[in-house]
């Protein structure tokens, strides 16, 4: 493949240098954030949560072990506007790759440039936060940068129709804002059904064992019909369970605000302690919005803290089985130390039935 020089512009007017595909042609925009992780590119290029954003890779060598098969992906497409990296390897090893990174960016269409310092381009992220860019050619100059922030991402990445998965006699309804697939892989370890359904369907009058609200792109203020409908959902006091941008949704459901961090957390070694425990994880991480805890009403209270700058990382309700984390504890990529998350779902959601069928059959005897 050749190359030819081009450049990634920031709006705040800083450019830097690279190289891209000859072929590739006109101009990227989206909102440039960085990744610290060392691997987890296929994961973390189809999660739909990075839509509307030009993805920096910080680790200098991205690609080298190519791309495997779309079972391993977490969507069925790319969702990213643009890839930067230092260097993208010209070869590629390992027994499940079907092709190269090159090959698989280059056939959806998704425009990236290598060479780039990304050490000093990070730098600059974290010290001015997040900034709108365009991946150009040297001659061109954007000016027409996006308010990325005002769009409601979750809107254009969420399905469309209900799909169901999984067997047995116990139902949960999975709202869907951009869900990741190994969100549903993990679900389904457990004898369920699975109702996923589009961002703004209206569960709350039919019957359902418990909710999950998925992970999922953008500022969360703008999913108004998805929190309407939690809200009336809620009142059922089933078990809830709310991952990355479900958190954010589950706490504005509640009463409570978010806000915006300054360049997010998007890595795979994020420490986060468990406050009931004094427990610290290691977790992998996609957001660029948190919980304001200082706005929690008295009956939630915060179950996990990010040990790197403080910030809410999980709510609890303390009385009903509501509960949410602000990372992902189905991995995909990243490490698996919180996967018993999924578990404390599934064991709440069992526990609430045997209460109501005890219930039921105190009623059927009096």
């Amino acid at each position: 493949m050749q190359f030819t020089p081009a450049q990634l512009i920031l709006e705040t007017g800083e450019a830097f240098y690279g190289l891209k595909p000859a072929k590739q042609e006109g101009i990227a925009f989206g909102e440039v954030v960085f990744n610290t992780g060392m691997v987890g590119y296929v994961e973390s290029l189809t999660d739909p949560s990075y839509s509307g954003q030009i993805l920096v890779f910080t680790y200098p060598l991205i690609g080298n072990y190519g791309v495997s098969s779309k079972e391993t992906w977490e969507s069925s497409k790319i969702h990213v506007k643009g890839v930067v990296m230092s260097e993208l390897a010209p070869f590629h090893s390992s027994h499940s790759a079907e092709r190269s990174l090159t090959d698989w960016l280059t056939e959806q269409n998704i425009p990236f440039l290598v060479g780039v310092d990304t050490r000093a381009l990070t730098k600059r992220l974290r010290t001015q936060g997040v900034i709108p860019g365009a991946i150009a050619p040297l001659n061109v100059q954007p000016t027409n940068f996006e308010d990325f922030s005002g769009i409601n991402w979750v809107e254009r990445v969420s399905i469309k129709e209900p799909r169901y998965y999984g067997e047995g006699d116990t139902l949960i309804i999975a709202v869907d804002c951009g869900m990741k697939e190994n969100i549903i892989r993990s679900l389904l370890n457990f004898p369920i059904r699975i109702k996923r359904v589009p961002h703004d369907y209206d569960y709350s009058d039919e019957p359902f064992d418990g909710i999950f609200i998925s992970n999922g792109p953008g500022d969360p203020i703008h999913c108004k019909e998805t929190i309407r409908i939690l809200q009336k959902a809620l009142e059922k006091q089933k078990p809830t369970f709310g991952i990355c941008l479900g958190t954010q949704l589950l706490a504005l459901s509640a009463g409570a605000k978010t806000y915006k961090l300054s360049f997010g957390h998007r890595s795979q070694n994020q420490p986060c302690m468990d406050l009931s425990t004094q427990r610290c994880f290691l977790t992998s991480q996609n957001h660029s919005y948190a919980v304001d805890e200082s706005t929690l009403p008295s009956d939630w209270k915060v179950s996990f803290r990010n040990l790197n700058d403080q910030s809410v990382e999980g709510i609890e309700h303390t009385e009903l089985p509501f509960f949410a984390v602000q990372f992902h504890p189905e991995a995909a990529p990243g490490p698996m130390d919180t996967l018993w998350l999924f578990q404390k779902f599934y064991d709440a959601i069992m526990a609430k039935k045997k209460i109501n069928s005890n219930d039921k059959m105190v009623t059927h005897a009096l």
